[in-house]
């Protein structure tokens, strides 16, 4: 029979509806249930295209003798990070402290009033040097409570302390200087890797993330000060151009893979999200910019037009991601054999195997990024040969692309969010207007279409926002980086098309997030709003990592109100992020590259433009030009 996952809207707790474990939703039902029976709940966090995830289920979840502990024991709660950022943030903060590290599939141990007590990752079904066993850690920690449970209970407070100490962060009346940023370059050089791109510490280290939010500090720095062949321009390029190249870029069908497990860029994690390719897609356009590098243009290109094939739902939103998997092995989809690349390609056979790398021993490897694939000659393709004439290229690239189509495609999580779809309007809506003709105007309107949907489908009976829409289901309240990444996609939107009806949206939805997460005591944003459900703490997430914080991205929006509306109470509340952060963020910029373009922007405001449009005629008064 079912668990009660199987009425959910979330693909990822929909794909453990199956499992013997008596899995609930996080929710009042899974809090009560523990709180009568006085046992642990066992709040496992994960994603649906989580490679580590599915492991995890299959070894241990889809096992009947597993799943008769956990439920013996415990209350099992399942939770997708993605629908509820809130209750991942909270419990990866408290792994993470605990244990020195943090991931996905994150399992965590909490009292029935929620605190938590114990917790880690993936755990195997059978113990590995220095890891135990599941069913290990399943007896010891019910053993441990029924022993100890009030000294357990008696522990939590300090944690609960600890855990919201972003939300007591204090401001910083000192002055935010320029210096700061100049500093923030500093300590990005001294991590720069500066053969392969990329930052790290050391600077070669790997797994190697494409950091996204320091690029565009990077670039803004550079386009600001008039310097596109200075330190922040020649770091913020080379990697673009370094990623352009390697196999985390989809040689094949645009766009770009999570991660990259190797210092090179070549072996990727492959899952591939929304959100990371919204955000490249913008670094790579604004590289283009300020470079005039057509090279950058076309992998902006490449990867708005696989989200625009791939990732687009009949009613305009988009798809959150394609899972790492297919066939239960990691990067299948993907990769090549040399013989299969001469078979299918004929003539240009050759010619692309020395252009894309493929060898016949191959690059992926078993361990490549987690596959269990012991397979040989697998190749992650690359764009480091020489290459062919443009013609040859694309005719390449559509033959390996249709036979690629045959193959069993990665899961897809059909659920759109509406702050990644944010992102993706302010990428489409700025290459529209960047690039123009007939492919700007496609993406352009693709924005518009977006934007339009979010503004139809994602809003309660009150018009306030909503999180997530699945299955034709709009539901849970929308959190600050809802809020925030729409304002800048409506302030983006504003730029690109000059209608002001998006500025209108843009101010409608300020006043909301000001009034809903606001902080009047100490300044910046909650996670949460006023009126959300009460979790043990209400956290303020303040890093850039792996994307804008809510509260980056609602100092960064609110500047651009401002200069557009000149209402300095937007900028007032802008800077009240600012105050809390500016001393800290240019000593950690790898974390903070959303907050200091904010400074940048704050610190060295662009120049506004005012066109006068003249009236289209027969358009009703008053009604956009």
């Amino acid at each position: 029979m079912p668990n009660a996952l199987a009425l959910e809207t979330s693909p990822y707790l929909r794909q453990h509806a199956e499992n013997p474990v008596d899995w609930l939703p996080w929710g009042p039902e899974a809090l009560t249930r523990a709180r009568e029976r006085d046992v642990p709940l066992l709040v496992s966090i994960g994603y649906s295209s989580c490679h580590w995830c599915h492991v995890m289920e299959h070894e241990s979840f889809e096992d009947p003798r597993v799943a008769a502990v956990m439920n013996e024991e415990f209350v099992c709660v399942k939770v997708d990070r993605e629908e509820r950022p809130d209750v991942d943030a909270l419990y990866m903060e408290a792994v993470q402290g605990m244990t020195g590290h943090g991931g996905w599939p994150l399992n965590v141990f909490l009292t029935p009033e929620q605190v938590p007590f114990y917790g880690g990752t993936y755990y195997p079904p059978q113990e590995r040097p220095g890891m135990p066993a599941w069913t290990q850690v399943l007896q010891a920690i019910a053993e441990t409570w029924r022993e100890r449970k009030e000294e357990i209970r008696a522990g939590g407070e300090q944690l609960r302390e600890r855990l919201g100490g972003g939300a007591r962060l204090q401001p910083s009346h000192e002055p935010i200087q320029a210096s700061a940023l100049e500093d923030a370059v500093g300590q990005l050089r001294t991590s720069f890797d500066s053969v392969q791109g990329g930052f790290g510490s050391p600077p070669t280290q790997a797994p190697k993330f494409p950091q996204a939010p320091v690029l565009e500090f990077l670039l803004a720095r550079a386009s600001s000060d008039g310097r596109p062949t200075g330190t922040e321009a020649q770091m913020a390029l080379f990697t673009l151009r370094a990623m352009a190249s390697g196999g985390i870029h989809d040689q094949v069908g645009g766009g770009f893979h999570r991660y990259a497990v190797d210092a090179t860029w070549t072996v990727p994690h492959f899952e591939k999200m929304l959100y990371d390719n919204a955000l490249l897609a913008r670094c790579y356009l604004h590289g283009y910019r300020l470079s005039e590098d057509p090279e950058l243009a076309h992998v902006c290109r490449d990867t708005l037009d696989w989200m625009l094939r791939e990732m687009q739902g009949p009613e305009g939103g988009f798809y959150s991601a394609l899972d790492a998997d297919s066939e239960g092995v990691e990067g299948t989809h993907y990769v090549w054999k040399v013989a299969e690349m001469k078979a299918v390609l004929g003539e240009d056979a050759e010619v692309a195997i020395r252009w894309l790398g493929a060898t016949e021993e191959g690059n992926f490897v078993e361990g490549s990024g987690g596959s269990r694939s012991s397979e040989p000659g697998l190749n992650v393709l690359e764009d480091r040969g020489p290459r062919p004439d443009q013609a040859a290229q694309e005719r390449i690239r559509a033959r390996l692309l249709e036979v690629r189509g045959q193959r069993t495609a990665p899961g897809l999580d059909d659920k759109r969010l509406t702050a990644w779809n944010a992102l993706a309007i302010s990428a489409l809506a700025d290459a529209g207007a960047v690039l123009g003709g007939a492919s700007g105007r496609r993406y352009l309107d693709a924005a518009v279409r977006c934007a339009e949907f979010i503004l139809r489908e994602l809003r309660d009976e009150q018009g306030r926002l909503l999180r997530t829409y699945s299955k034709d289901k709009s539901r849970l309240g929308a959190y600050l980086e809802d809020y925030a990444f729409l304002l800048e996609a409506f302030m983006t939107l504003f730029e690109a098309t000059c209608e002001e009806r998006w500025l209108s949206e843009a101010r409608a939805l300020a006043d909301e997030m000001i009034a809903r997460f606001g902080d009047p005591e100490h300044g910046g944003f909650f996670s949460t709003a006023s009126d959300h459900e009460a979790l043990i703490v209400r956290r303020k997430d303040l890093e850039d990592s792996p994307i804008p914080s809510g509260a980056s991205a609602a100092a960064l929006g609110l500047l651009r109100l401002a200069r557009a509306t000149g209402e300095l109470d937007y900028e007032r509340e802008a800077v009240g992020v600012l105050r809390l952060l500016h001393e800290i963020a240019p000593r950690h910029p790898s974390s903070f590259g959303h907050l200091l373009q904010a400074m940048q922007l704050y610190l060295f405001p662009a120049q506004w433009i005012a066109c006068a449009v003249p009236p289209v005629i027969g358009a009703a008064p008053g009604s956009p030009a």
